[in-house]
């Protein structure tokens, strides 16, 4: 469980949590990894905590309001890595006052420069594993990078009443349930995406990310899933389901992944009177159609096809589709521009993306999704199918690697930087149809023939 690599954090992040299920253990868990890999984290709280949570930091520190205390504290940072960083501690309520929200902003920037990390508990939940906020909260710092929204599992199948939720009544309002009903993943679903709920207060430049915790047994599984299903419907860029106290257990990061169908290509090895590869017929449609049904059918989010060569053609082939395409005016210099062209029209929004292409109809939406799996069970940079021990297409590619494709030339694909980040690649044993390509009007023949 590297948690830092699961939530895509950078060298320096402002990161709130919210909600309830293991907000405390996330905050701490997620400081201790990021100071193993070299950074420094200061945790604290915009609400309250207990005294006794205090105790669960190895250094705790109490921030007056003077610029000396916040120098001292960066200094101790040079040999205390990991701080918790609170108000003063109230002797009558046992409870350690948060820092007000512009400190924390304070803190954030003037961390940036020594790539420190703030990590803000933004709300609280009476130790619930389910809940809605009221008006006063979450009390999130505008300078926030990263809200995480996080609800316990262990909340599947339960009563919506104050045992088992806080402020039950503001969630059913939500969710337009009873406040008797048994909470369900479309219940967890409405009161993360809503306004009021689990995005309340969210910053506009920040990332959101629902976080399912406490994820044990294959009931809890089925649940968080489809849970995280209802969320990305819903608009969720990424969604997170594990167990944070059990490390046997695998993490799963959902995120939206893209078909990308390159068919840009000139078909040299054509006859030149018989037009392009794309658009040679099979079955009811052509191989590029086929390339796009096969996408259409699988759980990718957002399907592109990259054109070229003779596009109209190709674009007019395409209308009874509907799927949007991208011009590659200079088709003509080798793969790697529509690789790039096809990228570049990628929303921000995007976690990885699947390179199909149009001359292997044997491809299917079963491998399609057999690597999107793998994806969201590894959060591996790269997955790829292998075919008798030899690397198969297609690739899908995280986004944290795209840079390294923006940079390839040529007529050639992604073979080198999965060659390159081999190490990174996770792999999919399939079986040998996929590498059945057609390249020139023989290969055609004879691949219809064994159809037949």
């Amino acid at each position: 469980m590297n948690l830092p690599l699961l939530l895509r954090l950078g060298s320096s992040e402002l990161i709130s949590i919210v909600g309830a299920g293991g907000k405390t253990t996330l905050m701490f868990r997620l400081a201790e990894q990021l100071v193993d890999a070299g950074h420094k984290v200061i945790t604290t709280t915009t609400t309250r905590i207990f005294a006794a949570q205090t105790k669960l930091a190895k250094n705790h520190i109490v921030l007056g309001q003077h610029t000396d205390d916040i120098v001292r504290l960066f200094s101790m940072l040079d040999y205390i890595p990991n701080i918790l960083v609170t108000g003063l501690v109230s002797q009558d309520s046992d409870k350690a006052y948060g820092l007000e929200p512009q400190i924390i902003n304070d803190l954030y920037r003037i961390g940036k420069l020594s790539k420190c990390t703030i990590i803000v508990e933004a709300d609280g939940s009476r130790m619930r594993p389910f809940k809605a906020p009221d008006n006063h909260e979450p009390v999130i710092p505008t300078d926030t990078t990263m809200v995480i929204s996080v609800v316990g599992s262990d909340i599947f199948g339960k009563k919506l009443n104050e045992i088992n939720v806080h402020r039950p009544q503001i969630v059913s309002r939500i969710a337009n349930v009873d406040t008797e009903s048994k909470v369900t993943p479309e219940i967890v679903s409405d009161v993360f995406l809503s306004p009021i709920g689990g995005m309340k207060m969210v910053p506009d430049k920040s990332r959101w990310l629902p976080f399912i915790n406490k994820v044990k047994t294959s009931d809890d599984n089925t649940f968080a899933i489809n849970t995280a299903n209802l969320l990305m419907e819903g608009g969720a860029n990424e969604v997170l389901i594990g167990s944070l106290l059990d490390s046997t257990k695998s993490f799963m990061r959902f995120s939206k992944v893209a078909s990308i169908v390159l068919a840009a290509g000139g078909s040299t090895r054509m006859d030149p009177n018989l037009g392009i590869k794309q658009l040679l017929p099979w079955g009811d449609d052509t191989l590029v159609g086929h390339s796009v049904k096969v996408s259409m059918k699988s759980k990718v989010n957002t399907i592109k096809v990259v054109v070229g060569n003779r596009h109209k053609e190709v674009v007019s082939s395409l209308r009874h589709v509907g799927v949007e395409t991208v011009k590659n005016e200079n088709w003509s210099i080798g793969q790697s521009e529509s690789l790039k062209i096809g990228l570049k029209s990628l929303d921000d929004d995007i976690g990885a993306v699947i390179f199909l292409l149009a001359d292997q109809p044997f491809v299917d939406s079963d491998l399609i999704n057999a690597l999107i799996l793998k994806y969201y069970e590894t959060a591996a940079l790269i997955v790829a199918p292998k075919v008798n021990g030899k690397q198969a297409n297609p690739v899908l590619f995280d986004r944290d690697i795209w840079s390294e494709l923006l940079m390839i030339k040529g007529d050639i694909g992604g073979r080198n930087v999965v060659d390159k980040y081999k190490g990174c690649v996770e792999w999919i044993e399939w079986d040998d149809s996929i590498v059945y390509e057609i390249n020139d009007m023989t290969d055609y023949r004879k691949i219809l023939e064994e159809l037949d």
